[in-house]
């Protein structure tokens, strides 16, 4: 995987340590172990999150962060991924949750109406709960293991491309080396 590539965009825990508002979490940030790049802390990152982004919940970034001290993968991308669900996406991410939830539990699906305001989805929400909840699950744990599968399958091509250029590298400068020679 392109390390150098994500340590250009990766926060250096000194500058988040100096940060007034973050020097509560300065014993999590310390920890190195959350700060490296590895195929392993990669790709356990994108799947805590990606499964975190997908839950229903709030303070995603908090479980997030919970979620990369346990698992030992890298914090900042951890961190990071669970802004796919954002204000603009959340919304589309959370119906095609619940219409995964309606399918697999074999509910009817709840129509909005024209307007919807908080009292419509509190009156509702004993019937949009169930089948949001399992959806999201279902979508978070396949997304998480696809995204581990993924991260450790590109990560590896990657190397393994590496080495046979520079193989062929090698190669090209022995010949160029023994032609020169050979003149």
């Amino acid at each position: 995987m392109p390390r150098r590539f994500l340590q250009r965009y990766m926060p250096k825990p000194d500058m988040l340590r100096q940060q007034r508002s973050l020097r509560f979490m300065a014993p999590l940030i310390a920890d190195p172990g959350l700060w490296l790049l590895t195929r392993r802390s990669v790709a356990n990152a994108f799947s805590v999150g990606l499964f975190c982004a997908m839950l229903p919940i709030p303070f995603q970034m908090v479980v997030a962060a919970i979620g990369a001290r346990l698992s030992r993968c890298n914090l900042a991308l951890s961190v990071s991924l669970v802004w796919i669900t954002n204000p603009l996406t959340m919304p589309l991410i959370f119906y095609g949750n619940y219409r995964l939830g309606t399918f697999i539990l074999g509910a009817p699906v709840r129509e909005a109406p024209t307007r919807i305001s908080t009292r419509w989805i509190a009156e509702q929400m004993h019937d949009i709960l169930p089948p949001l909840v399992v959806g999201s699950l279902v979508t978070a744990i396949v997304l998480a293991l696809v995204a581990n599968v993924g991260i450790r399958l590109i990560w590896r091509w990657h190397v393994s491309y590496n080495w046979k250029r520079r193989r062929q590298n090698r190669q090209r400068r022995r010949a160029r080396v023994e032609s020169e020679f050979d003149d």
